[in-house]
């Protein structure tokens, strides 16, 4: 007999990740509420995001508003590893870390905002 153990949503957001969608998402969400300002990093769809290496750039973009991201988003023929986001020594969910930008910057937006 095998034991299972839960786990808590929030413990769950902090290793859920990787994925091309969620860098791509990444990507969308930046460029978006940096719009004109420094740190600002294109856009890129899951395709865009396979084909080339942009996880440097959406790093720098997180790191200009205090956030200390590492991507592994992998590319057309492996898979991405966990995405980790970081804020003062301490890991938090994706989620967390968009509030904390839009904090820094003062520009609150919904998905739908930036997610088109």
């Amino acid at each position: 007999m095998t034991s299972t153990k839960k786990i808590s949503d929030n413990s769950l957001n902090l290793v859920s990740g990787g994925t091309k969608a969620q860098t791509a998402d990444d990507s969308r969400f930046l460029n978006t509420l940096l719009y004109h300002r420094l740190g600002q990093c294109d856009r890129y769809g899951e395709y865009r995001v396979s084909c080339g290496d942009h996880d440097g750039e959406i790093e720098r973009a997180w790191q200009s508003v205090g956030i200390t991201a590492v991507l592994n988003s992998g590319n057309l023929v492996k898979q991405g590893e966990s995405n980790t986001y970081w804020l003062n020594g301490r890991q938090i969910t994706q989620e967390q870390a968009r509030q904390h930008a839009m904090d820094v910057t003062g520009v609150y937006l919904t998905r739908a905002q930036w997610d088109w």
